[in-house]
């Protein structure tokens, strides 16, 4: 009986494969770390050859652990789903072969592209038609400096000799030898030259990042029979692959967000925090970006987002660069150390800052240090400085949408912190509400491959799967929370 779902979460630091029982259940789990490249400051990228295999060997790893466990699944997979880091963009031959690096979503190159192109008609024109800001943050703008920059890239481009696309697609093109060329609305929703009205890439926006003549994949649901494939002789047939939706996106999906005014926030090496806005798109006054949340075939649902840049990746520089910790794990019972932060704040614009202040060129800084604080101080601001930076989303969601927040739901791997998740709560004066699940983007894309296949019937059937939940309640300790996020705010005013 095929009722395996295979959920690939391919992110920015390695990949991750689930393989899901149709209920939900996890029958077992891989995961593989990826390297990233930094040839200058500001630049991340990695090698595309190198991330297609980092996929294949967290999908054996996957079924080598359920071998393990005296489980025969090879025959009994009914589809396969992908979730993926977004905005990070390859170039290839129709061969497959590369024409760069992959330019990965945290890389700042184009930050001089951008700034010349605000206040322009060109930016107006991004506005209304994508529902995102002209960023770095975003493909198109990376794509523009290639094409100042590498004339391989720009030659290519220009004599229709260059495959464009997101992680989903370059994946999926390697996986079916290059038969299957496409992506899904969420992905191309996120690169600056797709219109999220027409569901349409956009000759407008193409022409104005000087990348006429691009090929371009077809953009489809996020539930759609992509094509199938046998991952390089891993399988006795080819599995279709029915489900593709950006990381982002996929854990709102997994985790419920089905309706108008229901949001999450993953909180990886960055955050997105995603409200859905049901089936029209509107736009923001107040920082946030109007994206597809996600898509059926019979159904597209928006949302507002609100991006914030750093966040589990502030924790690992703390470790690797500063050696204060030696895991993650350690700055829970570090930050519970000291009983308030000691007039330390920590503004973690080590990539600028994202949503809603949009300061890009901002630093990094550490403010407050007297000779009375140690690193207790530092892990605890650190951590605040990422509940600090949901609070200001969610602020500026309620403003747009009208709507009061009723619970925020939480995934991604700082959802084990538990006093960030309390300091959330309390500073929100919600719940915030984790279901259980570390792999909840890669839920999110079984769900969608699921659908694909017929093994769910309708959203109603997904909304009956239960996983167990983790919830915090506000507690009284939110007064002087908020007096810390007011004047972190007025860090943020002065020193950004």
């Amino acid at each position: 009986m095929n009722n395996l779902i295979l959920a690939i979460d391919q992110g920015t630091g390695g990949t991750k494969t689930v393989l899901f029982e149709t209920d939900g259940g996890v029958v077992a789990k891989a995961a593989v770390p990826l390297q990233s490249h930094y040839p200058q400051v500001g630049f991340v990228e990695q090698d595309p050859g190198e991330l297609y295999e980092n996929v294949l060997a967290s999908v054996r790893l996957c079924i080598d652990n359920a071998v393990q466990q005296d489980r025969n699944v090879s025959n009994r997979i009914a589809a396969a789903g992908v979730s993926n880091q977004r905005e990070t963009f390859l170039l290839w031959d129709k061969a497959g072969a590369p024409l760069c690096r992959a330019v990965v979503w945290q890389c700042k190159r184009a930050v001089p592209i951008c700034e010349r192109l605000k206040g322009t008609s060109v930016e107006a024109e991004i506005r209304a038609r994508t529902g995102l800001i002209i960023d770095p943050y975003f493909s198109g703008a990376k794509l523009a400096w290639l094409m100042e920059n590498d004339p391989v890239v720009k030659e290519a481009v220009h004599s229709g000799k260059a495959f464009f696309g997101t992680v989903d697609t370059w994946l999926l093109y390697r996986l079916t030898d290059g038969d299957s060329y496409f992506t899904d609305y969420t992905n191309a929703s996120r690169t600056l030259l797709f219109n999220i009205h027409t569901l349409d890439w956009d000759e407008i926006l193409l022409n104005a990042f000087g990348a006429a003549g691009l090929v371009l994949p077809k953009a489809a649901p996020s539930s759609f029979h992509y094509g199938a494939s046998d991952f390089e002789g891993l399988f006795p047939k080819p599995i279709p692959i029915t489900g593709m939706i950006g990381d982002s996106h996929a854990a709102a999906f997994g985790e419920g967000c089905f309706h108008p005014g229901e949001a999450k926030a993953t909180l990886g090496t960055g955050s997105s925090i995603l409200c859905n806005i049901g089936p029209v798109p509107s736009a923001s006054d107040h920082g946030m970006v109007t994206t597809i949340c996600w898509s059926t075939v019979e159904r597209i649902d928006y949302a507002l987002e609100g991006i914030i840049v750093t966040c589990g990746a502030t924790v690992k520089w703390l470790r690797d660069q500063l050696g204060l910790i030696a895991s993650s794990a350690e700055t829970e019972s570090m930050a519970r150390a000291v009983e308030s932060n000691g007039g330390v704040y920590f503004i973690p614009a080590f990539s600028g800052m994202g949503a809603p202040h949009w300061k890009m060129d901002a630093r990094a800084s550490i403010v407050g240090l007297t000779f009375g604080s140690d690193k207790n101080h530092v892990i605890r601001a650190a951590l605040e400085s990422v509940a600090f930076q949901v609070k200001d989303v969610i602020v500026a969601m309620e403003k747009d949408s009208g709507v009061s927040l009723s619970e925020l739901k939480v995934d991604g791997g700082m959802t084990g912190n538990r006093f960030l998740m309390q300091l959330i709560a309390d500073l929100l004066g919600v719940k915030a509400v984790n279901i259980g699940l570390e792999e909840v983007s890669a839920l999110g894309a079984a769900y969608m491959a699921g659908l694909g296949v017929g093994k769910f019937k309708s959203i109603n059937d997904l909304a009956s799967l239960h996983y167990s939940q983790n919830v915090f309640e506000p507690s009284q300790a939110a007064g002087q929370i908020q007096e810390d996020y007011d004047a972190w705010q007025a860090m943020i005013a002065k020193h950004c």
